[in-house]
């Protein structure tokens, strides 16, 4: 028998399993010890599928907690815990949130997702790089299994990894996930159908990608992948108290201004103005400004990848913008300003990608002066990603005096977390002094209210 984990993580990616489908018995239960078992049936798990199951339900009661697990065999899972929304409508029942981003492998422990479950939260959002595509670094804290992900096989071996983690098990097991994507699930800085290397086909290594991702995620048959293209967006919602909208920065997005690479250009860049110029695509950005104008929650919450808030990260008279970030497509950002302005919404936009806290309010219109904040931003770091940190740089102050809508910064690796009522939205920026050894204790390095009808950070 090989010992525990070697067979997960099988060179082909399929976790030593043989070339055939195999019958997943599954039960959802009202108590911890399955004496109160509400659903029960059987999915096949098929070898095409790398032996993943999607179950979908419906019929449970709302706002109730759940536990399920699964059988196959002899073989029968530990329990997971879940929470289904309240009903449409309900306003008593706060939302527990916790949000990361970026959990490279081989740059640390995932000692944050152990953390994010002592919370309890009612609901974890995952904003991108849930993997990396990376080969193998010459001096990892972990040695990752495989080198590069170039096909279905090595990202579906990537997951398993990431699977196999028992702080990220326990993430898993404690809440339901809502994730989306960034560029690191696929390949490091692709934009739209242009990758940055173009060796192997990107767009087959997209599909590869993809459908490992939709095999080891969370998702519904509604996001399953057709080759290199799958609709990510969707929104989930708590009853009256808050929608959460996950984006798609990646996948439509127009190719980076004035240069075509990711990086940072300069006030002369006229490109990023341009008004046909989107990071989002008609499509998705049709479908949110009528996710924004027909809400009648709370709070609307934005879940995705890239910074939005103007940065100017050149430190003194110069300015150096992000063509990565919604700086590179003005227009885009300012059509999403425009319509949280016009439909009175309680905007919260939850970033990641960046590896590191910060806290900002989003301007109407930031070429405008005297524009007035209509969103706040809360941008969580790392898991790993970056290694240890700083909580701060040396740089740290002239950044936030050159962008006076910033209001927060940490350096280190962590997580957020948040507590959503109709009252008021009261927020952790939870971090770990180092990811280098394990099981590192969690400090808030800051917090913040947000009140509705005032987009502003309100320290506490």
């Amino acid at each position: 028998m090989d010992p525990p984990g070697r067979r997960s993580l099988a060179a082909d990616g399929l976790g030593g399993m043989p070339d055939r489908a195999v019958p997943v018995e599954w039960q959802v239960a009202a108590d911890e010890g399955f004496r109160r078992v509400v659903r029960h049936g059987v999915e096949i798990a098929r070898p095409e599928s790398a032996h993943s199951v999607h179950v979908e339900l419906d019929g449970l009661d709302p706002g109730a907690e759940y536990f399920y697990r699964f059988r196959t065999g002899t073989e029968i899972s530990p329990a997971g815990r879940t929470v289904t929304a309240p009903a449409p409508g309900a306003r008593t029942r706060d939302l527990r949130l916790s949000f990361t981003s970026c959990a490279d492998y081989q740059a640390g422990w995932f000692t944050a997702f152990r953390r994010m479950a002592e919370d309890e939260p009612d609901l974890i959002a995952f904003l991108g790089d849930y993997i990396y595509e990376y080969g193998d670094y010459k001096y990892p804290v972990r040695d990752q299994a495989g080198g590069e992900c170039l096909d279905l096989a090595g990202y579906r071996l990537r997951h398993a990894q990431h699977k196999a983690d028992p702080e990220l098990q326990l993430a898993h097991a404690i809440a339901p996930w809502a994730v989306v994507w960034d560029d690191h699930d696929i390949e490091n800085a692709w934009a739209g159908d242009v990758p940055e290397q173009p060796d192997p086909p990107f767009l087959q290594r997209r599909a590869a990608a993809f459908q490992a991702y939709y095999e080891n995620m969370p998702l519904r048959r509604a996001q399953r992948p057709s080759g290199p293209d799958m609709r990510l967006y969707r929104t989930l919602r708590w009853g009256a108290v808050a929608n959460l909208h996950m984006l798609d920065t990646r996948q439509y997005r127009d190719l980076y201004a004035c240069t075509g690479r990711s990086g940072t250009v300069g006030a002369d860049c006229a490109e990023r103005f341009a008004p046909n110029r989107t990071i989002l695509g008609a499509e998705q950005e049709a479908w949110l400004d009528g996710e924004l104008r027909e809400s009648a929650a709370t709070w609307d919450l934005l879940g995705q990848q890239v910074f939005l808030m103007e940065m100017d990260w050149t430190n003194g008279a110069g300015k150096g913008y992000s063509n990565e970030g919604w700086d590179g497509y003005v227009a885009s950002r300012n059509r999403l300003t425009a319509a949280l302005d016009t439909y009175k919404r309680n905007g919260v936009v939850l970033t990641g990608d960046v590896h590191s806290h910060w806290a900002g309010e989003v301007k109407r219109d930031f070429q405008d002066p005297e524009s007035e904040p209509v969103a706040v931003e809360l941008v969580t770091t790392s898991v790993t990603s970056a290694g240890n940190g700083l909580d701060e740089y040396p740089n740290t102050g002239i950044l936030l005096q050159e962008n006076p809508h910033v209001k927060f910064f940490n350096g280190r690796r962590g997580y957020v977390r948040a507590r959503i009522s109709q009252k008021e939205m009261r927020v952790d920026f939870r971090s770990l002094p180092r990811v280098t050894e394990p099981y590192a204790a969690a400090y808030t390095s800051g917090s913040f209210v947000i009140e509705p009808g005032a987009p502003r950070l309100n320290p506490v």
